[in-house]
């Protein structure tokens, strides 16, 4: 049964692709996706600032010690370095601009479940003695649940995008699986399948 979302006119001409509101929706979804990756840099900066990777080990996601709980919540804002941090920026402002077009409520609970399924998950079954840190699981959260939203709610529109953007970056999807590179392919894995769980719990009746 799906979450009782209460779904008005405007609501449902929003989700309507070709409409005035589905594009008045697009674009106040892009703008705040681009005012989020500037947050990300400064907290990098800070990072920087502090001594490189001082927040990243303070932040980040240490799997089975009881210390790196807290990385759950807060590893996604953090990154290992610039290059790892340009290379979500994109991802993340296109696919979260169209998962938050559907809504600020379903953004932001979809979000939180990500994190927690993504979070909790590496914390298990992550690699012992690391520190996983990075937008990347809740990016590959996004883009399961424009996958799945789609095949749900028969919103091609959101599968069409979901496909476009992964053929762009298809190079990235091997990523969800084991790999001798210093990625937490776990975090991609268990994002992909938070994000599946969150088009199914927040659809749209």
């Amino acid at each position: 049964m799906g979450y009782g979302w209460a779904a008005g006119a405007s609501t449902d001409e929003s989700g309507r692709f070709g409409t005035d509101s589905f594009y008045a929706a697009l674009g106040r979804a892009f703008v705040t996706m681009c005012a989020v990756v500037p947050a990300l840099f400064l907290i990098e900066v800070i990072d920087v600032a502090l001594g490189p990777g001082t927040l990243d080990v303070a932040g980040g996601i240490i799997p089975h010690s009881v210390e790196g709980v807290d990385g759950i919540l807060f590893s996604p804002f953090l990154h290992d370095g610039w290059e790892h941090l340009y290379g979500n920026s994109v991802p993340l402002i296109l696919l979260g601009t169209f998962v938050l077009a559907g809504g600020v409520r379903r953004f932001i609970w979809s979000t939180v479940l990500i994190m927690l399924v993504a979070g909790v998950g590496v914390w298990f079954i992550g690699d012992s003695g690391t520190v996983v840190v990075g937008a990347s699981g809740v990016i590959f959260g996004y883009l399961g649940l424009l996958l799945a939203r789609g095949l749900v709610e028969r919103s091609w529109w959101n599968f069409a995008v979901a496909l476009f953007i992964g053929l762009l970056y298809w190079y990235q999807l091997f990523n969800v699986l084991p790999t001798d590179q210093r990625i937490s392919w776990q975090g991609h894995l268990l994002g992909l399948v938070g994000g599946v769980i969150a088009a199914v719990i927040f659809r749209r009746r």
